[in-house]
């Protein structure tokens, strides 16, 4: 029998379940922690691990961290709704549709391009600037175009999300994973960047191998209408399109020059909605329908988000956050050199899944490993590779990824199927990070 997660909704809440019970089997702890100027947040001490009174969380303590999560997640929440619906208004135009059946039409002869080209135009949006959640609005367009040329809609999964994962997980210049790393490692910033785009490289020529290989494998009939002749592009649909290009290099400009977070962009996405509303002729009336619908459709997205997030305010609220990650890297002090660089890898990959905000992990861990990797006399450069390519592939797999869950439900993809046709990927991307943390110890990478 095929194995077979339940509802999304019920995996969330189990999970919710499951780590206030943890709170009553594990000891309560707290690191110290102080501002760190040169981060913006406040980071641990390292070295000032201590037990603390317990407070485990009971059955109705639980139920209240989903509420509490759901506020906590408000301006994630809040950005999927209005990006939502910005998208939903620049599809109403047909601008979406008619771009993708000029895509497909345009490499009719050569469309294996296709799902590579896109590939590599998310991998670049997660290296850039992390995306994720952006990608939920993107979904219904990623499955018009794979279905147009026949594949399932795990590879629209796949070449959107994924792809970004990847990217984001072996970037350079990702401000939110490597960015935020090598402020607290205080190492310079874009440092090691000739090493990282090498591995970046093959790390999305094998995931784009991986989604290819399926997407072929799995291949159906062409859907419905893609033989039809579609009206082709007009001035209204192109104004549209460059429209959403324009919003699309603002957001990159905002977040690398001055880091915005989720409100500026929602404001920006809300802007974007409103002018594509008008330049593609829905009027006042059918630009405001069309923002209804968009929220509307994202609205179970937003619950996936919010039912995620209550899991680490559970924990969180159980005082064991601490106790995870001090229990699982202290016997890596133990261990030779390269082995404790892999370990650290391992451990990260353990950590994300109660802790899956990539900044928040690395304020909770880098702090505490910084100092470890010094006295073991490991690079403070190979230190950030573990915790880049341990925490940034998590994010493809753990169900406390809420965009990941979300994307999944938007796409109608089950989270077993996707975890059938990712773990193998994921897999060898990890065994690659293994073998570039060697490689940067081997040459020193500093």
């Amino acid at each position: 029998m095929a194995l077979r997660f339940p509802h999304p909704l019920v995996l969330l809440t189990g999970c919710v379940a499951l780590a206030a019970a943890a709170s009553w089997v594990l000891p309560a702890g707290e690191y110290q922690r102080r501002d760190d100027p040169a981060a913006g947040r406040r980071v641990v001490v390292a070295g000032t691990y201590h037990a603390v009174a317990p407070r485990p969380v009971g059955p109705f303590r639980a139920l209240v961290a989903i509420p509490r999560g759901m506020a906590d997640a408000g301006a994630v929440i809040f950005f999927v709704f209005l990006i939502g619906a910005a998208f939903t208004v620049v599809d109403r135009t047909g601008a979406l549709r008619q771009a993708v059946d000029a895509l497909v039409r345009r490499f009719a002869r050569h469309e294996t391009l296709v799902v590579p080209a896109a590939c590599l135009a998310f991998a670049l949006g997660g290296a850039l600037d992390n995306m994720k959640e952006e990608i939920i609005a993107l979904v219904p367009v990623a499955l018009l175009l794979t279905r147009r040329l026949g594949y399932p809609a795990v590879t629209a999964v796949a070449m959107s999300l994924g792809a970004a994962a990847v990217g984001a997980a072996f970037s350079p210049i990702n401000p939110f994973q490597v960015g935020i790393a090598q402020q607290l490692a205080q190492i310079p910033l874009l440092s090691g960047s000739l090493f990282r785009m090498a591995f970046l490289a093959l790390a999305v020529a094998a995931w784009i191998w991986g989604t290819m290989r399926h997407a072929r494998r799995a291949r159906a009939e062409p859907g419905a209408g893609a033989d039809e002749r579609p009206d082709p592009l007009g001035s209204r649909q192109i104004t549209v399109l460059l429209l959403v290009l324009a919003t699309f290099v603002v957001l990159v400009w905002g977040v690398l020059r001055h880091h915005w977070g989720f409100d500026e962009m929602s404001a920006l996405f809300f802007a974007m909605g409103v002018v594509a509303g008008f330049a593609g002729g829905l009027g006042v009336a059918g630009t405001a329908q069309a923002f209804v619908d968009g929220v509307r459709a994202m609205a179970y997205a937003g619950l996936l988000i919010g039912f995620a997030r209550a899991i680490y305010v559970v924990l969180d609220d159980g005082r064991i956050v601490d106790t995870v990650v001090h229990g699982l890297f202290t016997p890596i002090a133990g261990l030779p050199l390269a082995l404790s660089a892999l370990a650290m890898m391992v451990v990260h990959t353990a950590v994300h899944v109660p802790v899956p905000s990539p900044s928040g992990h690395a304020v909770l861990t880098l702090p505490i490993l910084v100092p470890l990797s010094d006295l073991l006399g490991l690079s403070r450069q190979v230190t950030v590779l573990a915790y880049q390519y341990g925490a940034g592939l998590c994010e493809l797999l753990t169900p406390t990824n809420g965009a990941l869950m979300a994307i999944l439900a938007t796409a109608g993809v089950r989270y077993e199927e996707w975890i059938r046709f990712a773990a193998p990927v994921y897999l060898r991307l990890a065994a690659l990070g293994m073998v570039a943390i060697a490689v940067a110890i081997g040459v020193r990478l500093g």
